[in-house]
């Protein structure tokens, strides 16, 4: 099948689930699994990460169920058994990765850290290289994709970039509440610029990211928001 017309046949099977009889969206209920052996999970994560990669260097548009499995060294049948269609691998792979790097973060201890190393960890954090080298290859790729295919961008979105920046505006209110921070600060804002920071050094340098970039755009922003009682460290 070529991608074309594997493309083709990806988007009426996505219409079909989207939609019921009366154009509404019907629940979701997993597919029926055949007897047999039990599936094994290394094979599934085999295809998550090979589909991972493919997304990195492919994008959604170009990615086929084809290069997947060669990729994978499975066969389609086995991928189809679990993945009704390129959407729906794309979505579980994008969880895959996510739960990945939030597994990789260590504990955020706040009781035992000073204001402005919480707010430093708390940035560094933010960082969507963390334990994912291709993450502003797949960011862009999703990005590209956002008119064609705004599910995808809405996934990335919600269940990638949210948390994360929920993770800082978590620990700067925390910081208000202790008096470290002051109450006044637009903490939308400051996520905003902690967040936006990977992206513009990415986009300047095209390089990782700086061991000391963190601390960098803390030492900008802290003097701004610290309360004043509160001397600089």
């Amino acid at each position: 099948m070529s991608s074309k017309d594997e493309g083709a046949a990806d988007s009426a099977r996505r219409r079909a689930g989207r939609t019921g009889a009366d154009g509404s969206a019907p629940e979701r209920t997993p597919a029926p699994r055949p007897g047999g052996r039990p599936r094994d999970p290394a094979i599934e994560e085999a295809i998550l990460r090979a589909t991972r990669a493919r997304l990195a260097t492919d994008g959604y548009a170009r990615l086929t169920i084809g290069d997947v499995v060669a990729d994978a060294g499975v066969t389609r049948p086995t991928l189809y058994r679990r993945w009704a269609s390129k959407y729906e691998l794309v979505v579980d792979a994008l969880h895959y990765g996510l739960r990945k790097q939030r597994e990789a973060y260590p504990p955020l201890d706040m009781e035992r850290m000073t204001p402005l190393e919480a707010f430093t960890e708390a940035v560094r954090r933010l960082d969507p290289r963390y334990h994912n080298e291709r993450a502003m290859a797949l960011h862009g790729n999703f990005m590209s994709e956002a008119e064609r295919e705004p599910q995808l961008f809405e996934q990335m979105r919600e269940h990638g970039n949210e948390p994360r920046c929920a993770e800082l505006a978590h620990t700067l209110r925390h910081l208000q509440d202790v008096g470290a921070v002051r109450a006044d600060t637009d903490l939308d804002t400051v996520v905003t610029l902690c967040f936006g920071s990977y992206f513009g050094d990415y986009l300047r340098t095209g390089r990782d990211t700086p061991d000391d970039l963190a601390d960098r755009v803390v030492a900008v922003l802290w003097p701004t928001i610290r309360a004043q009682e509160h001397p600089a460290p």
